[in-house]
């Protein structure tokens, strides 16, 4: 496992650049416009993530949004010229990466992309989380699901007012207090 940890870190180190942004970089068509959906579909992500990305390489002057001219409630994304000047340095880059694979031979590089394929099954067989549950109270602990909680009981009813007191009986009048 630190094998591979020290792989990644190196990699970020020589290649330094985000993924999402090169990987979006380099599918968006020289040619043509390519709506956002069709871009996060392609690459894979959340929606809020393909928006977060484009933000960034919009902001960076590598990517310019118009108004859908088949669709007025999309966008479409294109390449600015800084955009296609970034996309043809990383194919440049992309040759000379290659490099580092020629100290392997041919049988070297058949195994290890076959550990590589062997470990990405693996990182998809992996259960994942489930996503947090909107509202309040505690959350339940990840694990395996179990059977719903029976409904809570209705509560008691309140005690209330209650029937009314009956008034006092009559009792002796003014007249007849003085007979007393």
């Amino acid at each position: 496992m630190a094998l591979i940890l020290a792989l990644g870190h190196a990699g970020r180190f020589h290649f330094d650049e985000r993924g999402g942004q090169r990987r979006a970089l380099g599918l968006l068509p020289a040619e043509g416009p390519m709506t956002q959906r069709e871009l996060t579909e392609r690459l894979g992500i959340q929606p809020g993530s393909a928006s977060e990305l484009v933000g960034k390489l919009e902001r960076a002057g590598l990517i310019a949004r118009t108004p859908s001219e088949t669709d007025r409630r999309t966008a479409d994304i294109r390449l600015t010229e800084a955009g296609l000047a970034r996309r043809q340095e990383q194919e440049q880059e992309r040759s000379g990466r290659e490099s580092l694979f020629a100290v392997l031979s041919e049988e070297e590089k058949q195994t290890l992309l076959a550990l590589l394929e062997k470990l990405h099954q693996a990182w998809l067989a992996m259960p994942k989380p489930e996503p947090p549950r909107p509202g309040p109270g505690p959350r339940p602990e990840p694990g395996p699901r179990s059977e719903p909680s029976p409904a809570p009981e209705p509560e008691p009813p309140r005690p209330g007012p209650g029937p009314k007191p009956e008034p006092p009986e009559p009792g002796p009048g003014p007249a007849e207090m003085e007979d007393i």
